[in-house]
């Protein structure tokens, strides 16, 4: 408990201390040249991945919360009793190639994940940016004892993806996410080991520094015995120099693209939502 609220007092006095610089110009900027690259602040939209890339030799580090569910109230205080945290590190090759390294306590997960840019959107030439997503994930919290002959690639889980962004105007951007992934290990026998889904999320800008976020993941092929749901996710990001900040809800715990997908429990309907954050500084 103390190490959560630490963590997040940490987050948000680094966020007033680095709010000097100024990356709205960069952002914002509706020049032929980068006319696409200002359709998302954030490299995530809410739980999704969007189309914007570190720069070449740059480093950013990716601190994510989701706390308990809400709607157990003063229980857990709000779900804060019941957090879990991702810290994923992310470099720049090059402007159009990323690299980046995870580790998130949702299942004791560890990823690895490339990232890189098809094609960028420009006036006058492409309408749309196209980014590639690649990633590797390591399940470490299976134990051999609740699993017959469990071998190291059974942990073991990939996404492929394609991110199909445009911003059609200097407030408003939208983004298609086909996503095909595959886990070596399912947990119910109705489930194929390869599976789809169809992302798509959008941002709309209510000032200099502050959007509204939304994505949604249609898991297309999710075994009719499964009692996970599609992931939503409703956010504000908040501009403040060095750092972008993401307020969100989502009824989706997990914080990896295929996990996201698959394992969200969440209901909107019931208030049974997580609240949590994005912080990314930028070295």
């Amino acid at each position: 408990m103390n190490f959560r609220l630490l963590s997040i007092v940490f987050c948000l006095s680094t966020t007033v201390l680095f709010g000097q610089d100024d990356l709205l110009s960069e952002l914002d900027t509706l020049k032929v040249e980068n006319y696409g690259d200002a359709a998302f602040k954030s490299l995530k939209i809410v739980n999704l991945e969007s189309t914007k890339l570190v720069a070449k030799n740059e480093l950013t580090l990716s601190v994510s919360h989701r706390f308990g569910s809400i709607s157990n109230g003063f229980d857990n205080f709000f779900g804060l009793d019941n957090a879990v945290t991702r810290i994923n590190f992310i470099y720049g090759i090059s402007d159009a190639f990323n690299v980046s390294l995870s580790r998130s306590s949702y299942q004791k997960l560890y990823e690895g994940a490339v990232k890189y840019r098809l094609i960028r959107q420009k006036e006058g030439g492409a309408p749309i940016t196209l980014v590639g997503y690649n990633s590797v994930t390591i399940n470490s919290s299976l134990e051999e004892a609740n699993y017959d002959n469990l071998q190291f690639n059974h942990r073991l889980g990939y996404v492929f993806q394609l991110l199909i962004s445009r911003k059609f105007s200097k407030n408003f951007s939208f983004q298609l996410m086909p996503t095909v992934f595959h886990d070596n290990l399912v947990f119910y026998n109705s489930q194929d080991n390869t599976q789809y889904a169809l992302g798509f999320g959008g941002r709309y800008k209510v000032s200099k520094r502050v959007s509204l976020n939304f994505d949604y993941g249609w898991h297309l092929n999710r075994s009719l015995e499964s009692l996970y749901v599609n992931p939503l996710g409703i956010g504000v990001d908040i501009e403040t120099g060095g750092h972008v900040f993401q307020l969100l809800f989502s009824n989706a715990q997990p914080m990896n693209t295929n996990y996201a997908l698959t394992h969200a429990t969440g209901d909107w309907t019931d208030g049974d939502v997580y609240f949590g954050f994005n912080l990314l500084r930028r070295f």
